[in-house]
């Protein structure tokens, strides 16, 4: 089955058919950046714009940041605060003509994480951290998903942890990968003191040069990159948009 997957980032909007039994994309990807500011009108019709530009008419699974129930948005950390009580579902499915799932975007790569990467076959306690904008989270038990954690928002040493520990923080405060991966240490601590996870996978673009920061890391619990890289966000939409049928 081929179903249209939609990564919603804070940065970029990109998508791809998916082969949903083999987890492969079946055309190259698509990236528009995301509108600024990104409201629930300038996103629906960028989203409508990826699926014009594959002339899609099936099913369509959007990854999106924020916590969604049911297809409504519940918190607005990198997004327009007017999507607050907004059903993107809705609003994307009368966008693009097509039928829609939507589902926290973190949530989404972890699926594929766990079907096809590096969660592939563990039935343990999975803790899968993206790394970008913000940071996202999705916690796995048994292969059950616990959906929207949104555990990048826990306060570290007064601070918010995504706005002092995200891949963009490292960026824009031009830090070393010594000094930061200091950082992402004391996160992911506080996470292994929470949750006691028996493995965690670091994703999002950062975990492309992951030699860099993930031997610095002190953890007892074991930590591995991401394997499905950038493609984790449109594989998993599609994913969960094929669990709705």
């Amino acid at each position: 089955m081929e179903i249209l997957g939609v990564d919603i980032g804070g940065t970029g909007i990109k998508g791809a058919p998916v082969d949903t039994a083999t987890g492969q994309l079946t055309a190259e990807r698509y990236r528009l950046p995301t509108p600024i500011p990104a409201t629930p009108e300038a996103m629906s019709a960028t989203v409508a714009q990826v699926a014009e530009h594959f002339n899609w008419k099936g099913m369509v699974g959007c990854g999106f940041p924020a916590a969604v129930r049911e297809g409504q948005v519940l918190n607005a950390s990198n997004i327009a605060k007017s999507w607050l009580g907004q059903n993107a579902q809705k609003l994307f499915a009368k966008a693009t003509g097509c039928a829609v799932t939507v589902a926290n975007d973190a949530d989404a790569a972890g699926y594929a994480e766990m079907q096809f990467g590096a969660g592939r076959d563990f039935n343990g306690i999975v803790l899968i951290i993206t790394l970008g904008t913000g940071i996202g989270t999705a916690l796995f038990v048994q292969g059950q998903l616990v959906p929207n954690l949104e555990l990048g928002h826990i306060e570290i040493n007064g601070k918010e942890a995504e706005k002092w520990t995200a891949a963009i923080v490292r960026e824009k405060k031009q830090l070393s990968w010594k000094k930061w991966a200091g950082r992402l240490d004391i996160y992911l601590t506080h996470m292994q003191s929470y949750l006691w996870p028996d493995l965690i996978i670091v994703g999002g673009g950062v975990s492309q040069k992951h030699d860099k920061f993930l031997p610095l890391l002190t953890l007892e619990t074991r930590v591995v990159p991401a394997q499905m890289r950038n493609e984790a966000g449109i594989v998993g939409a599609a994913l969960v948009a094929q669990q709705a049928l």
